[in-house]
């Protein structure tokens, strides 16, 4: 279906070609009062210069062309030359009817689908999650999840950190501690154990120890690097006890990240790309893209409409050692190879951006990547604590990403146990629910590049901008429906009929946006436009439901309109949330 706002548009530009004006001055946007109107075009300013003419005479002329047109219920003009607009409710109601006989409830895919690869920026393998994680993923869920609803072709890649100096570390100290397994004997020939050596949590402990004594002692730092160039360049021993780190890693990886409703078509790492390193290298010099300097292969990006200056694009140390840029660049060379993308989306922390600056720099002079293909960075903020700085435990560490999601169910749980008389197993579960809600609108709600306070009272509030607030708006409408349901009446085929009463008007407007809302947050990477909107949405329908005897309604034509209205209002909220991967439970 087309998006309402570009319908109204069409009229006012067929308003401006017949009065003898450009057309394309019939712009139209969401009123900025809306006390006075729903929609306005300004575009009479815009073109009293070009014409020698008072706004307020071209926006006369246009307005006596289209007031009397079915969709507009008022059409007024408001010195300098704003084009007020009211729709008229006969119009809207027949625009949601088609809403709700459609499945995709009026959102047309796009016309060119791209091959769309979301590369989540993914931990580092052998320590556990952290709160450091949490915004990739999420972001990251979304933004995949949008584009699939606009019929994109999407991949989303964990890009785990399992090929660098880490690996060494662990392998150091597993060494150190049992000499005696035959990873480190150096004349075994027989098949290695199948099981692993260690558990998740001996791993996790294994990393930070290890790291610390790298830190204390060259000895040992240099030991795990030897180890580190051993692995990369296939010692048989040490190959066999990483791919034990990668079985034990990725398997709790996996219930964490299914923990916060995530997950990835492909579990690719830098270990991946590494097979593409060494020719890409001899290109990159043959063709001379690479050059030493200061005994390091580099690639020069800086280009001339450059204001302040980006170095060059290091692919290669010294002593030989691959970079992020070397596995970034050859990771591209991988996708290229495997799924020729049209568009590939990185999710990191913002201060990563001369990084992916350079990368894509180097990416497209090179030929790494076609120069139509998207390379798109989308850094995020920081999530921070109350107290303004990154989010901590009450000791001071960083909070493991298990723990934050036990304390927010935590309080939902003690909320939902406090306000209902519930089972004690349903109420975990809805706190659970409820919970990854209050998680991922409080993080998802902000503009992904923007720091936030990570505040626990008020993302599990029932109350304000909160994940919450959302499900409970919509388990008000599902006990709505299920009690009219539960007197043997049927939800489907129940026709809309025009508002009989602003604030059913304003409700029915709102839902009206849902198309251009998910539209305009595809084109533009920005799940918290979704929130905001479904955030309007709740609001509107809170204020209809307070203000409306709606199972009470004498009028059975009007009350089944009133259900047709709630039931479409519950699949938009619904098809919103699932973009922003969570879900409402029946009952809260």
């Amino acid at each position: 279906m087309k998006k309402i706002i570009d319908m109204i548009s069409k009229e006012l530009a067929d308003g401006f070609a017949g009065a003898g004006y450009d057309p394309s001055y019939g712009k139209v946007t969401l009123s900025n009062r809306p006390d006075l109107c729903e929609y306005q075009c300004n575009g009479a300013m815009a073109g009293a210069k070009t014409y020698k003419k008072a706004p307020f005479m071209i926006a006369e002329d246009v307005a006596g062309r289209i007031k009397d047109r079915p969709c507009f219920e008022e059409v007024s003009v408001v010195k300098p030359g704003f084009i007020n607009l009211k729709l008229n409710k006969e119009y809207i109601a027949d625009y949601l009817n088609k809403m709700g006989e459609d499945p995709a409830l009026g959102l047309d895919p796009v016309e060119n689908p791209k091959m769309i690869l979301v590369d989540y920026g993914g931990p580092n393998v052998a320590k556990p999650l952290h709160v450091g994680h949490l915004r990739s993923a999420i972001i990251g869920e979304s933004i995949k999840r949008i584009a699939r609803k606009m019929g994109h072709k999407v991949l989303g890649d964990i890009h785990l950190g399992d090929w660098g100096y880490q690996m060494g570390l662990i392998i150091t100290e597993l060494k150190k501690r049992q000499p005696q397994l035959p990873y480190f004997q150096e004349d075994f020939q027989g098949e290695y154990p199948e099981e692993a050596p260690f558990t998740i949590g001996e791993l996790e402990e294994i990393y930070p120890t290890a790291s610390q004594k790298a830190k204390e002692d060259e000895a040992y730092r240099e030991e795990a690097l030897h180890a580190t160039y051993l692995l990369q360049n296939g010692h048989r021993g040490y190959r066999a006890v990483w791919n034990h780190i990668m079985a034990v890693s990725v398997s709790d990886l996996k219930k964490n990240y299914e923990k916060l409703h995530v997950e990835f078509d492909l579990w690719k790492g830098e270990s991946d790309a590494q097979a593409y390193i060494p020719d890409m290298i001899e290109r990159l010099k043959a063709e001379g893209y690479a050059h030493e300097d200061q005994g390091a292969l580099v690639i020069d990006v800086q280009e001339e409409s450059d204001t302040k200056e980006v170095p060059p694009c290091m692919i290669q140390k010294s002593d030989g050692a691959s970079l992020y840029g070397t596995t970034d660049l050859a990771t591209l060379v991988q996708r290229e190879e495997d799924y020729h993308p049209d568009q590939v989306i990185y999710l990191a922390d913002k201060r990563q951006d001369l990084h992916f600056l350079q990368v894509f720099r180097a990416a497209k002079k090179t030929g790494i990547v076609p120069k139509e293909t998207e390379l798109v960075f989308l850094g995020f903020g920081t999530m921070n604590g109350k107290d303004g700085k990154p989010f901590k435990t009450r000791e001071g560490g960083v909070m493991r990403l298990e723990n934050l999601i036990a304390e927010i169910n935590g309080e939902m749980m003690k909320k939902i146990m406090d306000n209902r008389t519930v089972e004690e197993e349903d109420a975990r579960k809805t706190a659970e629910t409820v919970g990854l809600a209050a998680i991922k609108y409080g993080d998802l709600s902000n503009q992904a590049a923007k720091d936030y306070i990570f505040d626990v009272d008020r993302f599990t509030s029932f109350e304000g901008n909160t994940g919450p607030y959302i499900l409970y708006t919509i388990v008000r409408i599902k006990s709505i429906l299920n009690k009219y349901r539960e007197e043997g009446n049927a939800l489907d085929s129940l026709t809309i009929l025009p508002a009989d009463s602003d604030c059913e008007k304003a409700l029915m407007l709102e839902t009206v946006k849902y198309n251009e809302v998910l539209e305009a947050a595809s084109e533009e990477l920005a799940p918290h436009k979704i929130c905001a909107y479904i955030y309007d949405l709740a609001n509107a329908f809170n204020r209809f439901y307070h203000e409306t005897k709606i199972l009470t309604e004498e009028q059975e034509e009007k009350k089944q309109s009133y259900l047709g209205l709630l039931k479409l209002v519950k699949e938009v909220l619904e098809a919103c949330i699932d973009v922003l991967a969570f879900e409402a439970p029946e009952r809260m």
